[in-house]
């Protein structure tokens, strides 16, 4: 009897071989039923709007717990709106799926490129990426630059006063409240300074400029002159903005300081009179009293040499040092 091993063992290698391709083909029905029941429409979505997402990338999208709808619709609002749809430096899937991985806001980012695209503002996506990574909101910055924005200055809803206190050099306060309009300088956003700055900046301005002048009625007569004297200074220098306009939208009169300051001078100078003047008191007295005394002890020292008048004259007759005059001209 003949038994043919090798025929036996072919067998069974091809239906192995067979099992493993009936296995692989499953994993990949398996896998484009996945596909196609959690990003089918997606991927048509994509597809029709020329966005050029790749299926395996939706999938690998979902292992690394990336929302893929976020991704494909901000890529679809890029090419709608025909901005960086270069392959390489554009607006590409990696670089969209990078950004929301780092923590940004991708929908943001690209509604910001998409309106400065509209209008003629230089910002790519990289930029606007670096933007909203640093923590500022790109979008509103992008607004802000095609429409300026209007600052209170000082800001009521940041500081207890309303309004400038400055002093004028002949003494006269005046209360003044100023509004700044600025745009956006997306070239200094990152590492600019803030609203607060140009606040400070322009509130020092502001009392600067009516500290040198000599009349408070000239700085009423004509605004305008601390407006230029302040926008000639660049206080928007190393901020986020540009300044565009400073406005005095009111200007009150308030305490003459320089009237309250002389009467104040003149109650000080009174004072210090009354002070001299009974401190000259207080020495004549005290001289007054140091006289009675020294006229005193002068009394007291005639006093006693009066009183040694009597002891010479007795201590004379007992030395016989005193004669009696001559009585009826006998000796």
């Amino acid at each position: 009897m003949t038994i043919h091993f090798p025929l036996l063992a072919a067998a069974e290698t091809t239906e192995m071989l067979l099992l493993g391709l009936f296995a692989f083909l499953g994993l990949l029905v398996l896998v484009f039923f996945v596909f196609f029941a959690r990003y089918f429409s997606l991927w048509l979505q994509a597809y029709m709007s020329n966005a050029r997402i790749d299926p395996l990338s939706l999938i690998f999208m979902g292992l690394r717990q990336v929302n893929p709808r976020t991704i494909v619709d901000a890529k679809i609002m890029a090419m709608q709106a025909g901005v960086g749809t270069d392959p390489e430096t554009g607006i590409t899937t990696s670089r969209l799926e990078a950004h929301l991985l780092a923590g940004g806001d991708v929908p943001r980012v690209i509604n910001a490129i998409v309106v400065a695209h509209r209008a003629d503002i230089d910002l790519d996506f990289d930029r606007a990426a670096a933007i909203d990574l640093a923590g500022r909101d790109v979008l509103d910055a992008v607004r802000t630059s095609v429409y300026p924005k209007v600052i209170d200055c000082p800001d009521p809803s940041k500081s207890s006063k309303t309004t400038l206190s400055a002093v004028a050099k002949n003494g006269v306060e005046l209360k003044i409240r100023a509004r700044v309009t600025v745009r956006t300088n997306l070239s200094q956003l990152i590492g600019g300074a803030t609203e607060e700055t140009i606040i400070a900046r322009v509130g020092e301005g502001i009392i600067t400029s009516i500290g040198s002048s000599v009349d408070h009625l000239k700085v009423m007569e004509n605004p305008d002159r601390i407006s230029k004297a302040v926008l000639e200074r660049g206080l928007d220098a190393h901020t986020a903005f540009e300044i565009v306009s400073i406005d005095i939208a009111d200007i009150d009169i308030g305490e003459n300081i320089g009237a309250r300051l002389q009467a104040d001078q003149a109650e000080a100078d009174t004072r210090k009179a009354q002070a001299l003047a009974e401190q000259r008191r207080a020495n004549a007295v005290a001289l007054e009293q140091e006289m009675k005394a020294n006229v005193a002890e002068n009394q007291a020292m005639v006093i006693l040499a009066q009183a040694e008048v009597p002891l010479a004259m007795a201590q004379a007759f007992r030395d016989g040092n005193l004669q009696t005059a001559p009585q009826n001209g006998r000796q």
